[in-house]
């Protein structure tokens, strides 16, 4: 199932935070969405699962107008939010279990999203007991509970230490199959290690859509592309 942006634009007042993006992404792939802090990454993630509406332009999810609104179009859509917002004076099973109230989840369903986030031990613990990577694995087992064909990730890795991250990245990858992942991110080793094709933001604006092969193959590497294309003007 593919993700496609068209002139996907966001404005508040006279400030633009996302101008005129367009990008697709397909079923299979792993695609990182790169930029500085304020590039206007998590405006572009919200219009395209829809919890904000564009200034104009339009956001697809399998050639469907995420506008129109659909409720089964959104049963579709896995999606983690930068700040996690779980709630955490409940334990894992408890929140996870009312995740799956929403959607009519059966038990055994949530029983395979533990065991594949790696939460089987903590899962009757009380969320904010948990390590930040931990609390990640939470989010993303709501994300995949109701098992979408599109998963978007913003910022999973955020505050991570270098060994949660190395576990976070081999979960995303491990969802990989049969799925569309977008995730954002201005860590440029996480996007190198686990991503089939990198967007460059900046600005508001699509500064880069290339291939992984073709990102490293830029003279200097990744590291040179983003900072040719994030460079100050």
């Amino acid at each position: 199932m593919s993700i496609e942006a068209k002139n996907l634009s966001k404005q508040y007042g006279a400030q633009i935070a996302v101008n005129s993006l367009n990008f697709s992404a397909q079923s299979g792939q792993i695609v990182g969405f790169l930029g500085p802090n304020g590039a206007g990454k998590s405006t572009s993630l919200k219009m395209l699962v829809g919890l904000i509406q564009p200034s104009s332009g339009e956001a697809y999810i399998a050639g469907k107008r995420v506008s129109a609104d659909s409720t089964e179009l959104k049963k579709q859509i896995g999606y983690l939010a930068e700040d996690n917002p779980v709630y955490k004076e409940m334990y894992v099973k408890e929140f996870l279990a009312f995740i799956a109230s929403i959607h009519q989840i059966p038990e055994a369903r949530i029983q395979e999203v533990i065991q594949l986030t790696g939460l089987t031990l903590e899962q009757n613990k009380k969320i904010h007991t948990l390590s930040k990577g931990y609390q990640q694995r939470v989010g993303i087992a709501q994300a995949i509970l109701h098992n979408p064909t599109i998963l978007i990730l913003d910022e999973p890795t955020s505050g991570l230490d270098p060994n949660q991250m190395e576990e976070i990245r081999s979960l995303i990858l491990s969802l990989k199959p049969g799925r569309t992942i977008l995730f954002s991110s201005h860590i440029l080793s996480e996007v190198e290690a686990i991503c089939d094709r990198l967007l460059i933001i900046n600005h508001g604006m699509l500064q880069a859509d290339c291939s992984m092969d073709e990102a490293k193959a830029f003279p200097g590497g990744i590291s040179q592309l983003f900072q040719e294309k994030t460079k100050s003007k």
